[in-house]
């Protein structure tokens, strides 16, 4: 398939920026949420007795909204972000995962 004139001319598109831009907005808005759930599962971790049940709660959602922005993106391989961020069962329960 030939290239196009802006392509062999190393001209980039008014398309070809604003999808670069939208990946870079994507790549640092799951990373916004990576650094959420690390904090929320940190705080769980830390946090026993009384007031646990809003903490885990706050993990849940964090972890929730992690899945779904990775999904957003077609990343749907949970079993390795469960893995990865050490995210515990009783979080897992709360959001339906299996």
């Amino acid at each position: 398939m030939p290239q196009s004139p802006s392509k062999r001319l190393g001209i980039e598109t008014g398309d070809a920026v604003l999808h670069h831009e939208l990946l870079e907005e994507q790549a640092a808005s799951l990373g916004r949420q990576g650094a959420r759930l690390e904090r929320a599962l940190a705080a769980l971790r830390a946090h026993q007795g009384e007031g646990r049940g809003t903490v885990l709660a706050a993990a849940a959602d964090a972890a929730w909204c992690f899945f779904v922005q990775r999904e957003v993106m077609g990343l749907r391989d949970r079993a390795a972000v469960i893995a990865q961020y050490e995210i515990p069962r009783e979080v897992l329960v709360r959001i339906g995962a299996r």
